[in-house]
């Protein structure tokens, strides 16, 4: 995630912050991401924002995903998602992050849905 999103940290500097120790700790560095990797993030972005713009004024929240590890839906909204992909594209991973909170499933799609909706909304534009 871009660190201008991210608020402030009130422990910069601080000799006894107490995230001192996780901080200090050396995570794995991600892969690298290939150039065929690096242009589909690109289209995804791209698709993205597309569909946040269609859907978002529709109601939609944003993206339900299958995960498949656990076996349940996680549900992304547009902002999430897209900084997500942002932090995949320049770390070639992504960080944990929260869940959405008590989401409500009616206000998300697939992924799928969105680029059927927006082929949709392609062909009848280009029938007139």
């Amino acid at each position: 995630m871009p660190h201008d999103v991210l608020p402030p940290d009130p422990f910069a500097d601080d000799p006894d912050d107490p995230a001192k120790e996780i901080a200090d700790r050396e995570e794995p560095a991600g892969e690298p991401i290939s150039d065929e990797e690096r242009s589909e993030l690109l289209a995804d972005l791209a698709d993205l924002a597309v569909y946040q713009a269609l859907l978002e004024p529709r109601g939609v929240r944003g993206i339900v995903v299958d995960c498949g590890e656990c076996d349940l839906p996680h549900y992304h909204d547009w902002h999430l998602l897209r900084a997500s992909l942002e932090q995949l594209l320049a770390d070639g991973r992504m960080r944990p992050h929260e869940p959405a909170f008590d989401p409500d499933p009616a206000d998300y799609v697939t992924w799928d849905y969105c680029r059927g909706f927006a082929d949709g909304i392609t062909a009848t534009e280009n029938a007139y």
